[in-house]
C-alpha cells in the first residue's frame, strides 16, 4: 500500500490463471478535502474502472487503450478500484471491440458482473469477486498465434520490428495489423512504440535518462517520451505535484 499527498493506491497481481489476461488490479482513495489533477500516460492495457464519490452509487466504465496523456480529476472522497487487462482480455473475457476506445472510455451497465456498492469496500474480497467471475466466462480456447504474439509482445517489451514478430509467430504482418486495428484500434508497431515507452518508467524514476529499450539514440528517446508524456524524461522523473499518477504509483525495487 502507499499513501502519499492524501492518495491511497494498492496493487495487486492477478491469479496464475488469470496471468494471460490481467495485469494488475489496483485500488486508489482520495482521502484529500480537494480534488486532484493527473494525467494518465500511455501504458498498452485497457482497464474497468468501479468508481465511488462520497458514498455515491458507483458508476462504471471501459477505459480503451491510451495514445497520449489525458487529464482528468480525481474528485476528493472519491474511491477506484480497477481491473487493467492486457490486450488478449478484450476477446477472450470481455468479448468485445475496444477500438473505438482510443483515448476514451464508456460507463458500463450498473449491473455489470453483478456489482453492488458492498463490492466497492474491501480490495481483496474486490480482487476475489472479479476472479472467480472472470474464471468463469473466460474463452479458453485462444487462437495460439495470437497467445504467442502478446507473449513476445510483453516479454520484450515491444522492443521487436514488426517483420521480426510476424516470422517468429508465422502470422503476416498484415494479418497481424488487420488484427490490431480492427480489435484495438492502433497499429501493431504504434503498440510496440508503446509498450516499449512504458517499459522506460522504472528507469526514468531511477535517475536513468538515457536509453534502455533499443532506442535508436538519445534524441529519439526524447521525441518518444515526449509523444507519450508530453514532457522530457528529466521533467517526468522529477513529477512535480506527483502530476503522473502511474509514474507516482511505481512499485517500490
Amino acid at each position: 500500500m502507499q499513501a502519499k499527498n492524501n492518495i491511497e493506491y494498492q496493487r495487486a497481481l492477478p491469479d496464475n490463471s488469470l496471468s494471460d489476461f490481467v495485469k494488475f488490479f489496483w485500488h486508489l482513495t482520495n482521502y484529500s478535502a480537494e480534488e486532484k489533477i493527473v494525467s494518465i500516460l500511455p501504458d498498452g492495457y485497457f482497464d474497468i474502472l468501479f468508481v465511488s464519490i462520497n458514498n455515491a452509487p458507483f458508476i462504471i466504465s471501459l477505459s480503451g487503450l491510451g495514445t497520449k496523456p489525458i487529464e482528468c480529476i480525481i474528485p476528493k472522497n472519491a474511491i477506484i478500484f480497477a481491473i487493467s487487462f492486457k490486450l488478449l482480455a478484450a476477446e477472450y473475457i470481455l468479448k468485445t471491440n475496444i477500438s473505438s476506445l482510443i483515448n476514451k472510455e464508456k460507463y458500463l451497465p450498473n449491473d455489470f458482473w453483478d456489482f453492488e456498492p458492498s463490492d466497492l469496500c474491501d480490495f481483496k474480497s474486490f480482487i476475489n469477486k472479479v476472479t472467480k467471475k472472470m474464471i468463469e466466462i473466460v474463452n479458453k480456447n485462444i487462437d495460439h498465434r495470437k497467445h504467442h504474439l502478446f507473449d513476445i509482445l510483453y516479454v520484450s517489451n515491444g522492443a521487436l520490428t514488426v517483420e521480426e514478430i510476424s516470422d517468429t509467430v508465422h502470422w503476416s504482418s498484415r494479418q497481424i495489423n488487420r488484427y490490431f486495428k480492427n480489435r484495438f484500434g492502433i497499429s501493431l508497431k504504434a503498440y510496440c512504440t508503446i509498450l516499449r515507452y512504458r517499459a522506460s518508467f522504472e528507469h526514468i524514476k531511477d535517475g536513468q535518462l538515457y536509453p534502455e529499450e533499443k532506442y535508436t539514440d538519445q534524441a529519439h528517446f526524447i521525441r518518444e517520451v515526449r509523444k507519450y508524456s508530453g514532457v522530457t524524461p528529466k521533467q517526468l522523473a522529477v513529477n512535480k505535484n506527483d502530476r503522473f499518477i502511474q509514474f507516482s504509483t511505481l512499485p517500490k525495487k
